[in-house]
């Protein structure tokens, strides 16, 4: 009788099965190797998406504007030579708005129960998340901030909170400042440009509506908190006087940057009044930033800033002194931003090494 032999798995070299042990991982990286592709193509067709948009809007704008190519064309690039002190102090304008709005967020954040931090400190956050404004959807900028203030010991939700309603607040006193621009319209640019608005003064109206009552303060922040997958708000410290001091103090930084704009179109020998350039550039700058598909509101600004201009200037200075504008906004934003976000990267490394 021959022996019961147990019959066993046939094993082969590297794994079970006569699989080798490799190609399971061979077949997990090849899949995350094709999902990332597909993300990587998402991702730029999106892009892609937003750009062409952008560019269909700011061509429907300018078009009911009624710019014409021929107009483009005869722009001399010697007639936009700047009076440098004026260019400096149009410069100066727009960082001191700059700066109030970084020590506004920092102060409403201390205001609000988040816990001290030096205002420098504050301006260093503020100014190094601003870079999230040149991607778009305008996320970037306010979960930034909330995510280095946690770092530097303030309460992430809080902060989240000022960001949250400091935005707000300066999209209302871009509003209230901007309203003025559609005095300059009339006839059939009446006609045309209205809606907006109405839509720029009923917005206003709901940003103070919500930050002056308290629980509809504290449910929007709340919900943008849940939106952003942050970390719950505790009880804010809201005074009653809150909303309207707050709503105060945006507008009057709108009006210092409504002047910085005035004095440049000055330095370029553009002529005007201040209530017809300063609110013009208020204006396109709130209905820029409302659309989200565009980094940092571009082409569609210009766009805008070229409408309410056109009647007070002709359409191609308007364009040319728009197009200046976004450069100039666009140094003088950057240069501190990089700057300090640099100091931020110091700070990092410093604590990395103390740790």
């Amino acid at each position: 009788m021959r022996p019961r032999v147990k019959a066993e798995p046939f094993v082969a070299a590297g794994g079970e099965g006569g699989v080798p042990a490799s190609s399971g991982d061979a077949t997990g990286e090849g899949e995350k190797a094709v999902a990332s592709r597909r993300t990587s193509r998402k991702r730029w067709l999106l892009r892609a998406g937003q750009l062409l948009l952008t560019v269909i809007v700011t061509a429907f704008i300018l078009q009911r504007v009624g710019l014409s190519l021929d107009e483009v064309r005869v722009l001399d690039p010697a007639r936009w030579r700047p009076d440098m002190p004026l260019l400096a102090l149009a410069s100066l304008l727009l960082f001191a708005g700059y700066l109030l709005s970084a020590c506004y967020w920092g102060r409403m954040t201390v205001e609000m129960g988040g816990g001290d931090f030096h205002l420098r400190r504050a301006c260093q956050i503020y100014f190094t998340a601003n870079l999230g404004r040149y991607v778009p959807g305008k996320v970037l900028q306010i979960a930034g901030l909330a995510f280095l203030a946690g770092r530097a010991g303030v309460s992430s939700s809080i902060a989240l909170a000022a960001a949250v309603v400091g935005q707000g607040l300066t999209l209302m006193g871009a509003a209230l400042v901007g309203l003025l621009a559609f005095r300059t319209l009339d006839g059939m640019d009446a006609e045309a440009w209205g809606p907006f608005g109405f839509v720029v003064a009923l917005g206003a109206l709901v940003i103070l509506v919500v930050v002056s009552v308290p629980s509809l303060f504290r449910g929007s922040i709340e919900l943008v908190s849940r939106a952003l997958q942050t970390s719950a708000v505790p009880p804010l410290r809201v005074r009653p006087t809150f909303g309207a001091r707050w709503t105060l103090l945006y507008t009057a930084n709108w009006v210092v940057q409504a002047a910085a704009f005035w004095v440049l179109a000055g330095s370029l020998g553009v002529e005007g009044t201040f209530l017809e350039m300063g609110p013009a550039f208020a204006a396109a700058y709130l209905l820029g930033y409302l659309a989200v598909f565009a980094p940092a509101g571009i082409g569609v600004r210009e766009g805008f800033l070229v409408a309410f201009l056109e009647p007070v200037t002709g359409a191609a200075a308007a364009l040319g002194l728009a197009v200046i504008a976004r450069l100039w906004m666009t140094v003088v934003e950057l240069v501190p931003a990089v700057w300090f976000a640099r100091s931020e990267l110091r700070v990092r490394k410093g604590r990395g090494k103390g740790g």
